[in-house]
């Protein structure tokens, strides 16, 4: 699978050749994303709650995810997770066993998923519910989706990076965005906002995104086992420069940062420049749980894996959004 880098002219409002020639297609893949959302999706007999968002690229939604999914397990309730398994090679709804599947089989994000509760892998959203529901399931977390039409979301929760926002404001291919804003907006019931607000999203949406909340990224308690260390950094993300910046902020020294593009798979001659750079660097490897997944065991042993957990500017915050859709009072 090839995996290409986002343009940059994406990320830059001021940027109006480019979208501009590329409107007409856009106009297109809005009028699909629209006209798809008229379809009538299977109603679950238990509730379903989407973290999606609306653009392309890694804004946080399997970190919001495993949030929530700890949260409802803590209430004693009996999750299971529908994702897509982007990256693997699967297409037929699976329930992934980190025991017998590979990043190769199911995607990286559904085994990190999985370490935490059951996850199905599928596109066609109804057909993974029904199969979760059959296993006990007692209400379903969708990661990803949101434009995905086949299964009658009880609640809808879009995610956005602050650090990115919404790009250009421009629809697939002139933009990063992949429908119109305004009718995302109207369909889900909350927002949240990961991270320090660096394109000015609430300013420009906060009066028309539903229910806006706020939340930081900040780095699991493994991050100390780097102190007084150096470190070569490395990270297959949709802005891999986010972890980087979180050890940085951490105090942790960075001989070295190797951004990969976002679930790639690491071929033998990346471990073995990685290897030798941290040997000519006298630094230890340092990387995400995600990449973690897609590395050989052999080399996983080799690496310091820092995760992030999600902090929450209100902490009541997520449990009212939880309270929310278990009550069936979204819609």
């Amino acid at each position: 699978m090839v995996k290409l880098r986002a343009p940059a002219f994406w990320s830059q409002p001021s940027a109006k050749i480019r979208p501009l020639l590329l409107s007409p297609f856009a106009g297109i893949v809005a009028a699909i994303t629209a006209r798809k959302q008229h379809q009538q999706g299977w109603t679950a007999p238990v509730p379903v709650l989407c973290c999606g968002n609306i653009s392309v690229g890694g804004a946080g939604k399997t970190t919001v995810v495993l949030d929530l999914a700890a949260r409802l397990l803590r209430r004693g309730k009996k999750p299971h997770i529908l994702t897509r398994g982007y990256g693997g090679r699967l297409r037929t709804t699976t329930q992934v066993n980190p025991a017998q599947h590979t990043a190769q089989d199911v995607g990286d994000e559904p085994l990190l998923l999985a370490q935490l509760c059951p996850v199905w892998v599928g596109a066609d959203r109804a057909a993974s519910a029904r199969m979760a529901v059959a296993h006990g399931a007692d209400c379903l977390l969708m990661d990803d989706g949101f434009q995905n039409p086949s299964l009658y979301k009880n609640l809808s929760l879009l995610v956005v990076d602050g650090g990115v926002g919404l790009g250009n404001g421009y629809v697939l291919p002139a933009g990063p965005l992949r429908e119109q804003p305004a009718q995302a907006f109207a369909r889900a019931q909350a927002t949240v906002l990961i991270g320090p607000d660096k394109t000015g999203f609430l300013a420009r949406f906060g009066h028309v995104a539903p229910h806006v909340m706020q939340a930081e990224l900040q780095q699991s308690d493994t991050v100390s086992a780097l102190q007084g260390q150096r470190c070569v950094a490395f990270a297959g993300l949709g802005r891999p420069e986010k972890f980087f910046e979180g050890l940085k902020n951490c105090n942790i020294t960075l001989a070295q940062t190797v951004a990969f593009p976002d679930h790639y798979f690491y071929k033998q001659k990346d471990l073995k420049r990685l290897a030798d750079m941290a040997v000519s660097l006298q630094a230890c490897l340092v990387t995400t749980p995600k990449d973690a997944v897609r590395l050989p065991e052999y080399f996983r042993q080799k690496v310091i894996i820092v995760g992030v957990d999600l902090v929450w500017q209100n902490p009541a915050a997520p449990e009212a959004l939880l309270n929310q859709f278990l009550n069936g009072s979204a819609g």
